[in-house]
């Protein structure tokens, strides 16, 4: 049986926020899956009581003062429903306090905030969530196989040295939190290397030119390459991946959501799930 048709009721999300791409990109895919949209978002003061179309569906944009409210209606008229958060990051552990506040289990796809804090608040209020900073289920994947690398090889690369190159969209101004933990399973296995060495790129004229990002995805792209050479420099390994828009996260989004949803129809004693827990059900589309 499809998990978003569970007891012939299409599963209901509520996609914070809307006004941003990444939302916007989630509800496109939840859409998609057959999930029930629920029309309300929350958003800045400035587009409070905005009406947004998205895939379809005219969805309210709610502020600050209407946060609580708005959310303990939506419960009502939903009591299965789910949060997929996509914020920003000085807005996580608010946003968590009143998911874990109102009872409504969440997706949390931002990045950022207090991350001890946000574990705290989500295992006090024994809510469950999926919390993942990252949630391209193929990139996780990625990583994971390199954490057991790391775990079973340690110091297989020795002496090595290690390139680095990232590229994202120049709104984009801090080190990828992917890149960041590549590099930590490399310095597992010898690779000497300090994250000043990373090299960033956020200028479109280089992206297009020396990195390939088609000229379309200049807005939204993740490309990492990570080139490894011996200290002779007779052997090399590279390792690269690139993402190009933003539906690779929103499909993910949706598929946490749906495991989430199935964990609490069967009761399951765990409560707070990352990528790699959606990734070993193995129930993804």
């Amino acid at each position: 049986m499809h998990l978003a048709r569970a007891n012939d009721i299409a599963l209901p999300i509520m996609v914070n926020s809307c006004m941003g791409k990444m939302g916007q990109a989630v509800i496109e895919a939840g859409v998609s899956a057959g999930l029930h949209i629920v029309p309300a978002s929350f958003g800045i003061q400035t587009d409070a009581g905005k009406t947004i179309q998205v895939g379809g569906k005219d969805i309210q944009v709610h502020g600050p003062s209407e946060r609580e409210t708005t959310l303990a209606s939506l419960v009502e008229e939903y009591p299965n429903l789910i949060v997929i958060d996509f914020t920003v990051p000085n807005a996580v552990n608010e946003n968590a306090e009143l998911y874990c506040k109102s009872g409504v289990p969440f997706v949390m796809g931002t990045t950022g905030g207090d991350r001890d804090l946000l574990y705290k608040t989500v295992q006090d209020a024994g809510l469950y969530a999926v919390i993942s900073p990252q949630m391209g289920k193929q990139v996780v994947a990625f990583l994971a196989a390199m954490e057991i690398m790391a775990k079973q090889f340690p110091g297989a690369f020795s002496g090595y040295k290690l390139q680095v190159m990232e590229s994202h969209q120049a709104t984009k101004l801090d080190v990828s939190g992917t890149a960041k933990a590549v590099i930590s399973c490399f310095q597992d296995l010898g690779v000497s290397f300090d994250l000043s060495q990373i090299e960033l790129i956020r200028d479109p004229k280089k992206q297009i030119e020396m990195v390939g990002v088609p000229e379309e995805h200049l807005n939204g792209h993740a490309f990492h390459m990570y080139n490894l050479t011996s200290p002779d420099g007779t052997v090399s390994f590279e390792f690269q991946h690139n993402v190009c828009g933003r539906s690779i996260y929103a499909e993910g989004a949706i598929d946490a959501a749906l495991f989430l949803a199935k964990k609490i129809q069967s009761k399951a004693d765990k409560k707070i799930y990352d990528m790699i827990d959606v990734l070993r059900e193995g129930n993804m589309r």
